[in-house]
């Protein structure tokens, strides 16, 4: 395998090109101001993500692009340039002209539930559903909320993890995005990061590797919000960009870009309810702070 250099209420949305983002608040996750132009693209489908990725599931095979599903923590999860349309997860299915499943819980890794309560990464693949989505690439983006759990634990659940995928969608590529660097622990985020990578090795299969993408390795350097982890709207556009060039090199492309500017698909559950302003309260036994 190459080592690349380089979640609550559910929406289903057609971006429009150009949003824009609010700045940061305190916590960074919120839901949209009422009557604003995202706000109004929200819908509440009977259960998760089920009435947008049904619209999916029903277009495949007339035409559609493939389908990206992204799962995983507060970067997934829109959090830092405030505004959930800005997060790197729907930026790069804007960027490849996909639709997309986006599942994010703040806090969330291999092993910790998150903020929300909605993971572990294992969890949020299943309420994905990928069986029925049939996705062509999933992303799992986790690690830094796992810091400090012991490397074994860590290493099962990523191989765990892996292998559901490929039960669930065995035509799908894999491709992980571990560990971003931040200012605390340093040195067992470097252990945290080396468990998920030697776990993704053992699982590689040939013809089936799977993709890294090693924010911590790899010092990737974007502009981020006053925390000093996440990224702003600027940062989240790098990280997508970044994700998209190594996806290139590994053979994930772009798809054509739909005639008249038609929108694409996004299932994104990366948004607090919208009745909370102040956004969910860790959990007991989650991370101290979402990643």
């Amino acid at each position: 395998m190459r080592i690349a250099a380089g979640a609550a209420a559910v929406m289903c949305l057609a971006l429009i090109p150009g949003a824009t983002a609010s700045g940061a608040a305190r916590p960074p996750w919120r839901a949209p101001s009422p009557g604003s132009a995202y706000s109004s693209l929200l819908h509440r489908p009977g259960g998760p993500l089920a009435g947008c990725e049904q619209r999916l599931e029903r277009s495949q095979g007339r035409d559609q692009a493939p389908v990206l599903a992204i799962v995983g923590a507060s970067f997934t999860a829109g959090v830092g340039p405030g505004h959930p349309g800005q997060s790197w997860a729907v930026l790069l299915a804007r960027l490849l002209h996909w639709d997309a499943v986006v599942y994010g819980d703040p806090g969330a890794g291999y092993v910790r539930a998150g903020a929300g309560r909605k993971g572990p990464v294992s969890a949020e693949l299943a309420r994905v559903d990928l069986r029925a989505l049939a996705p062509a690439l999933v992303i799992v983006q986790a690690g830094h909320d796992d810091i400090g759990m012991p490397a074994a634990v860590e290493r099962q659940r990523v191989a765990g993890a892996i292998a559901a995928i490929r039960a669930e969608a065995p035509r799908a590529r894999i491709a992980l995005l571990t560990v971003f660097p931040g200012r605390r622990h340093p040195a067992a985020a470097f252990l945290t990061d080396r468990a998920i990578v030697t776990a993704a090795q053992a699982a590689d299969r040939p013809g089936d590797q799977v993709i890294i993408m090693d924010p911590l390795a790899s010092r990737w350097a974007f502009a981020r919000s006053r925390d000093g982890l996440h990224p702003t709207a600027a940062g989240s556009g790098w990280i997508a960009r970044e994700v998209a060039g190594i996806l290139r090199a590994h053979g994930v492309l772009a798809a054509p870009a739909r005639r008249g500017n038609a929108g694409i698909t996004i299932c994104d559950s990366g948004l607090p309810a919208p009745r909370s302003a102040s956004g969910p309260r860790p959990a007991p036994g989650s991370a101290p702070s979402a990643r």
